[in-house]
């Protein structure tokens, strides 16, 4: 969801406030999708990389999360959505990780679409925290297959997305789902988060209609729409 502090430097408001509005986007988005049954949405929220990031900007985004929360879990577990927060919880404050156990918890009984939120999340911490747990659980050299480590990923009890969409211009998926996304179909638009909407998530949907997946195979697989995940 990229474009946050670009779209607010555009209108000469602080970064905050695009970070404001792409929570409300992010709000839109979830409706569109549970409209256009789409079982599963994952969205990248925060990075592992994002701590970087000055100090205030930072700590607005803290602030942000336990407003969010408040201010829309309720309407969302209503739409049938489930929460779940993938990522490190361990760098995050007490009261960040309470509202975030509030939010998986109030919605533990949905299943209208499944919202994974990656925050403090990296692809190459997910594989490497997967590993770590595999050898904890005692497994050995050899039976650290792909299906095994596959068990072990933040996302295990989602499938892997069908559909990759990148906003705000960048042509990269910046360590994100890097074990998810091997078969992916990417999608790029220019599109600043806070201005995604129904019409950039049809045009997302239209585009990876037209693609042919062959997974690595020679036939195509037959035409399919975006309905397990974005």
């Amino acid at each position: 969801m990229d474009g946050n502090g670009r779209w607010a430097n555009k209108r000469f408001m602080p970064r905050a406030f695009g970070h404001e509005q792409g929570v409300d986007a992010l709000v839109r988005t979830v409706k569109a999708c549970v409209v256009r049954g789409i079982d599963y949405l994952t969205v990248f929220a925060f990075s592992s990389e994002n701590w970087r990031r000055p100090a205030d900007e930072v700590s607005g985004l803290m602030s942000l999360v336990l407003v969010a929360v408040a201010r829309h879990v309720e309407r969302l577990a209503q739409e049938g959505v489930r929460i779940r927060i993938v990522g490190d919880r361990s760098a995050v404050s007490e009261k960040v990780r309470a509202s975030w156990d509030k939010a998986e918890a109030a919605t533990q009984h949905n299943s209208k679409l499944v919202l994974s939120v990656a925050f403090n999340y990296g692809g190459r911490w997910d594989i490497v925290q997967a590993c770590q747990r595999a050898v904890a659980d005692g497994l050995g050299a050899a039976d650290i297959t792909e299906a095994a480590l596959s068990r072990y990923m933040a996302l295990n009890y989602a499938p892997d997305p069908d559909l990759f969409i990148r906003t705000g211009g960048e042509l990269r998926i910046s360590n994100f789902l890097l074990w998810q996304t091997a078969y992916s179909e990417l999608y790029f638009t220019d599109c600043l988060w806070p201005e995604f909407g129904e019409a950039e998530l049809d045009a997302a949907i239209a585009a990876f209609a037209r693609r042919e997946r062959r997974f690595g195979g020679v036939d195509a697989a037959p035409p399919a729409l975006a309905t397990q995940g974005a």
